[in-house]
């Protein structure tokens, strides 16, 4: 046996599956899972986040400060600031594009307000993975704000990756919570 050729061979198998591997983990596919779904939470009353559906443009316009700021009212839309996402997923689902849409309008609006989007994940996989994950969440919520006509500049995306739970439980309902991308409006 060729020592040199069973090295080659053991390098490329080697490659061929860290390949698969990255592509693996780049899959868009729609997941379904069981637990319990994030609609289904009741927020408390000092969670900034909380699923919107049905979600109209309705009190977005405004200023950035002052009094009767959208922002800040929990009668308006604007008040949401999370977007919750499946496992191992950063498509934003049907249920929160409204609410990605009622702040790309606010934006619009409101050219000197500046947001940075969260970008969060659950505790499964590695760090360097949910990093980028994390990552992708927000930058894909940022695409979608600017297609509704926010500006580059008016929106900023970093990822925590799974450094900021928001519930440190260890369950599907605990790592539902935690993976989300977060709103956070400059000066806030």
């Amino acid at each position: 046996m060729n020592p040199m050729r069973t090295a080659s061979s053991t390098l490329i198998f080697l490659t061929a599956v860290g390949l698969l591997g990255l592509l693996g983990g780049c899959q868009t596919t729609p997941k379904t899972e069981t637990g319990v779904p994030v609609e289904e939470r009741t927020p408390s009353p000092t969670d900034s986040g909380a699923a919107t559906t049905g979600a109209t443009g309705a009190g977005v316009s405004g200023t950035a400060t002052g009094a009767g700021n959208p922002l800040k009212d929990p009668r308006s839309v604007l008040s949401k600031r999370s977007v919750y996402f499946d496992f191992d997923q950063y498509n934003v689902k049907d249920e929160y594009k409204p609410l990605v849409e009622a702040h790309a309008k606010y934006l619009v609006g409101n050219k000197t307000a500046k947001m940075t989007i969260q970008g969060n994940c659950d505790e499964r996989g590695s760090r360097e993975y949910n990093i980028a994950l994390g990552q992708r969440r927000a930058d894909n919520v940022k695409r979608m704000m600017q297609l509704y006509g926010a500006t580059d500049s008016q929106v900023e995306t970093v990822s925590f990756g799974k450094e900021k739970p928001r519930n440190t439980g260890h369950d599907e309902g605990a790592w539902a919570e935690n993976r989300r991308d977060d709103m956070v409006y400059a000066g806030e």
